[in-house]
């Protein structure tokens, strides 16, 4: 057993991406049970409804699970910590901000805490400050990223080399061959969001799991970055409307107007891709089926398996 199976109690190193205000109980119940750790995240969503996720995924696995929080998002950070700590979560990841002033509390409440990070710089400021587990994400995952737009395949070996505790690769990871690459560059285990979604316990709409299906491997783009920021979504009619109104001049409020959580659930959830987008990391291409969690965690393990093996033979 590796060091993060170890230390988040669970059988395999694979880790269930936050997702927002998209995220599914029925999915992160799933990829508990099954092996892995599911997450809830808050996103922008009220006390009220967190919480209700919260108990309603307690009610469905005895297993460990983690929530997420978006520190520059979540409106509502500290009432979110108190809810955690109330409810006994086990594991919490801390992303998009600083994670330092919240993690002794956390600590002081047994929960283990995975900082996410885009860069050697924070990865060692989080180590620093207590993390259990760092999730390293490159620019190849979906939604809002770092504007620095590190690869994972150079962001994993420069941050393993630099820190001690158990690191988690992110970003451009969708099967057992991914989670062998991860290994390979020194991380002990693998998060995903994408991949997740076309999954038949994801609570999606079919329109957004039948175009991750249909995805190529040019089909994600970043928006954004003419005003300050880099989200990756997949093409859609919303998504191209946006980009002609970023180039003909949209400032950064617009911008951020355009691309909250409610226009995220329109596309996600409700299917409508006129006034709503829907996030994609650049492994949508490698998306074939929608299996169900179970089967898609333990084929990832004979897949990562099998790539060790040919990989050792090749050496």
């Amino acid at each position: 057993m590796n060091r993060l199976c170890k230390e988040l109690s669970i059988r395999y190193p694979v880790i269930h991406g936050g997702m927002g205000n998209i995220s599914s109980v029925n999915l992160a119940a799933a990829i508990s049970e099954a092996g892995g750790l599911g997450t809830i995240g808050c996103g922008t969503s009220g006390l009220d409804e967190v919480e209700q996720k919260i108990t309603d995924l307690k009610s469905m696995t005895t297993r460990p699970f983690a929530v997420n929080i978006a520190i520059n998002v979540a409106p509502q950070v500290e009432e979110l910590l108190a809810l955690v700590i109330k409810h006994r979560v086990p594991v919490v990841s801390l992303s998009a901000g600083n994670p330092s002033p919240y993690i002794q509390t956390l600590h002081d409440n047994e929960i283990k805490v995975m900082a996410i990070v885009a860069s050697v710089k924070h990865a060692l400021k989080a180590e620093a400050a207590g993390a259990d587990i760092i999730v390293a994400e490159g620019f190849e995952a979906a939604g809002i990223n770092s504007p620095l737009e590190l690869t994972t395949m150079t962001l994993i070996p420069q941050i393993t080399k630099s820190i001690q505790i158990p690191v988690v690769a992110a970003g451009g990871i969708g099967d057992g061959k991914g989670l062998a690459a991860a290994l390979a560059l020194g991380a002990e285990g693998v998060q995903m969001g994408t991949r997740f979604i076309a999954t038949q316990e994801m609570q999606a709409h079919e329109l957004y799991k039948q175009r991750l299906l249909d995805a190529s491997d040019i089909e994600t783009r970043i928006i954004g970055r003419e005003v300050g920021r880099v989200r990756r979504v997949l093409t859609n009619d919303y998504v191209m409307n946006l980009e002609k109104r970023v180039k003909e001049g949209m400032k950064l409020e617009e911008f951020n107007e355009a691309t909250t959580e409610v226009q995220h659930v329109l596309g996600a959830i409700k299917g409508d891709m006129q006034n709503g987008y829907i996030n994609s990391g650049q492994v949508a291409g490698l998306i074939e089926d929608i299996p169900t969690v179970q089967e898609l965690l333990e084929r990832m393990m004979i897949e990562a398996k099998e790539a060790c093996k040919r990989t050792a033979n090749l050496l």
